[in-house]
């Protein structure tokens, strides 16, 4: 038995709490004390036998095939992006050391472009650091700085969750993409760090790592309720930087000619203006 992490195991059986005999077919009768399909259940539907499953949970066995992985992302209902995640775990290989710390620094060609951009914009670390942001950004949310943290700004600063009105949704989605961007790299101290913090400081946060959800970091519709202007739906675009372990481009933009147009451009005018003293 090794004593590196079961990414692998702990993956799965969080999976299999989560989907219920009913949608995979499964007649049920009586009680059943797990939550979610039991062992056999999946090593019957993957068609692989009882004892392997359980050494793949357990983390006795860590080289399954392809095949096995792919059959398991089916009985588990995985969308791609999970599928992927799995086959990442199974791929991987533990590490003997654990790493320093990384430093992330951002391109000076896209910083430069970050603070010339009209529209909010900011770069965002695998980690979700905000590691530069352009003053229409900081307007939008003053969490949106550099040196800030946007998981722990969603889930410990109750003036951020006041900006998003589908905040559940948002926090379930951010911790789904914050799993995804770190995939397999957990050794990571800034990980271990947040991560740790969180999950003390947070129940919902706990609760929603505990799920174990994926889901890829891509461009969607974002509804803001801010303070100054009122509601706001603003397209987030998520731009991956070349050269870069992972940091990501964010612009945020409004439809032409909707009301979310005027009020951006509301508070890009109060963003230019000095603040008198």
């Amino acid at each position: 038995m090794t004593d590196a992490p079961n990414l692998l195991g702990d993956y799965v059986r969080a999976r299999r709490e989560l989907v219920t005999p009913e949608q995979v077919g499964i007649p049920v009768s009586g009680v059943r004390r797990v939550p979610g399909l039991r062992r056999e259940e999946v090593a019957m539907l993957a068609g692989i036998s009882a004892d392997y499953y359980l050494r793949l949970e357990q983390g006795r066995d860590r080289n399954p095939s392809v095949q096995v992985l792919e059959s398991l992302a089916r009985v588990l209902r995985l969308d791609d992006a999970a599928t992927a995640y799995l086959l990442r775990l199974g791929a991987d290989k533990p590490r003997r050391h654990r790493r320093r710390r990384r430093r992330e620094t951002v391109p000076p060609g896209i910083a430069k472009l970050v603070a010339t951009l009209p529209l909010p914009a900011l770069v965002e670390g695998r980690y979700f650091d905000v590691l530069a942001a352009n003053a229409l950004a900081t307007a939008l949310s003053p969490r949106l700085v550099a040196g800030a943290n946007r998981l722990r700004a969603l889930f410990l600063d109750p003036a951020e969750q006041a900006l998003h009105p589908d905040w559940e949704s948002a926090a379930g989605g951010m911790v789904a993409g914050f799993r995804e961007s770190v995939g397999t790299d957990i050794d990571d101290p800034r990980f271990i760090e947040l991560v740790g913090e969180l999950c003390l400081a947070s129940p919902r946060f706990s609760r929603l790592w505990a799920r174990h959800d994926v889901e890829a970091c891509e461009g969607a519709p974002k509804h803001i309720d801010h303070p100054q202007v009122g509601g706001l739906w603003l397209n987030r675009e998520r731009l991956g930087i070349d050269g870069t372990a992972g940091q990501t481009l964010v612009i945020y933009h409004p439809d032409p000619g909707t009301d979310s147009a005027e009020k951006l451009l509301l508070l890009a005018s109060a963003a230019q203006t000095p603040a008198v003293s």
